[in-house]
């Protein structure tokens, strides 16, 4: 009999949960949110593991231009997002995040993985394309980078040789 007690009150809790994550849906078609963050939170408060409520919280997130907490959020379900239907979309935002902080090598491995699972998502492709330009565009620059101080510091050795050997005159 407790068994059975503590069994029902797992499914009213499951059910809470889904309650929340759905008002939480409506909100955020409606673009209202504010109110489905406050609805997802309360769902987590519940169920801290709902990868509904954690992904949905994420995309809130996103849409509210917080993406470091966007970023916390789908760090918590990052063991058990790529497991379920929504592996794909999972990815494609942590791709987006990446994006927005600027983490090229984040972006291309997101949206690598986002497009094994999901390879005629042309969404993807352009974002991975992008990324991956981007990265580029930045090891180039570090390589110059790299260049000139190197070029410096040669420049330098061969001024202080001659200032060495004219001093020695």
């Amino acid at each position: 009999m407790v068994s059975l007690m503590c069994l029902s009150l797992q499914v009213m809790q499951a059910q809470v949960d889904k309650h929340d994550v759905r008002r939480g849906n409506r909100d955020f078609r409606k673009e209202e949110y504010r109110e489905a963050d406050i609805d997802y939170r309360k769902a987590l408060v519940k169920d801290s593991t709902s990868v509904a409520a954690n992904y949905n919280l994420a995309n809130t997130l996103y849409r509210q231009g917080d993406m470091e907490q966007s970023k916390k959020a789908l760090e918590r379900i990052k063991e058990s997002a790529p497991a379920t239907e929504v592996a794909a979309d999972y990815y494609f935002n942590i791709g987006d995040v990446a994006l927005a902080l600027q983490d090229w090598q984040g972006a291309v491995d997101a949206f690598e993985q986002s497009l094994l699972i999901n390879p005629g998502d042309l969404q993807a492709k352009e974002n991975y394309i992008y990324a991956r330009k981007k990265l580029q565009d930045q090891q180039n620059q570090q390589n110059q980078d790299q260049n000139q101080d190197q070029n410096q510091d040669q420049n330098q050795d061969q001024n202080q040789d001659q200032n060495d050997q004219n001093d020695d005159q």
